[in-house]
């Protein structure tokens, strides 16, 4: 099974004809993906080949969701109609929008993922890769060469840790691996994916990979501790971060002790979570502990 993406996914892409659009798509298609439909209204009408795949593009999401089906929109639009581009999806009714662009204003996230809420649409991102169901789907970015289907599942903060931990374990393979983003503000937390990969039977294992800054991994260390039964494996990554600077994503920022790797490791070991020190580290515990189940 997976979490939130299967082989019945319907996809849309919001921003398809564009460069990135183009380009992710053909990937997506290649990896057995069901894009049904692109949206631009400008070009609502024609149809792009994509090789072995002609898709058709609709000048709205509710346009092509009710042509389609369509139950998943990924969005790649300039992050200044992203805002828009969310709202759209979630008015027509899409239950799933993965937010690809990064650079979006954090009042503009606050304001999307309010109303995605409020109309029961799920937000992966914005700023992240995405996420892949390896052998049924792909929405996203993330390589969908580099693993194959098994019994891990991985929620990310960090795009860039995703595929290594995907690399280093591809010989056991993953359910789901969500890439969450990592901006102050996302519309889907480390504890959304938790309860899910908790829920689903063919999920072994998790690992979580976060980042210094904020509070999000230790309210997940809590979680995890009163709700998680299944074995979670975790890394920090930002362990030589020099403290009060900004690193790479909006949310890395690191005040005294709070939000800091160590004292994010600490509170996940007080849950019995496993911390590696490195990636490398983190997908041999991974080897150990699914050893130790069989």
């Amino acid at each position: 099974m997976a979490i939130h993406l299967t082989k019945e996914s319907k996809i849309l892409v919001q921003g398809m004809t564009g460069g990135e659009g183009m380009k992710h798509t053909r990937r997506m298609l290649a990896a057995g993906t069901d894009v049904v439909g692109g949206v631009n209204p400008r070009k609502a009408g024609r149809t792009v080949d994509f090789d072995d795949r002609v898709v058709p593009v609709f000048g709205s999401v509710r346009e092509g969701r009710e042509a389609t089906g369509a139950d998943v929109s990924v969005v790649f639009v300039p992050p200044a109609f992203a805002k828009a581009a969310v709202l759209e999806a979630a008015e027509a009714g899409i239950g799933l929008v993965v937010v690809i662009t990064e650079g979006i204003p954090v009042h503009d996230t606050v304001a999307f993922t309010a109303y995605a809420q409020r109309t029961g649409t799920r937000v992966i991102g914005p700023n992240c890769p995405g996420l892949i169901t390896p052998g049924q789907s792909n929405a996203g970015i993330i390589p969908a060469d580099i693993t194959k289907p098994g019994p891990i599942g991985l929620v990310s903060k960090s795009g860039t840790l995703t595929y290594q931990l995907m690399y280093e374990l591809r010989d056991i393979g993953f359910s789901t691996c969500v890439g969450i983003g990592g901006d102050p503000v996302t519309g889907t937390s480390h504890i959304d994916c938790l309860t899910a990969f908790e829920a689903d039977p063919d999920t072994e294992l998790i690992v979580m990979i976060g980042e210094i800054g904020g509070d999000a991994e230790e309210r997940a260390a809590a979680h995890i501790r009163d709700h998680v039964t299944k074995p979670v494996v975790g890394y920090i990554a930002g362990f030589t971060a020099p403290e009060g600077r900004t690193m790479g994503h909006a949310g890395a920022i690191v005040s005294g002790s709070t939000g800091t790797a160590q004292a994010k490791k600490a509170a996940l070991e007080a849950a019995g979570v496993a911390v590696g020190s490195t990636p490398t580290e983190t997908a041999r515990l991974v080897q150990a502990a699914l050893g130790a189940r069989a």
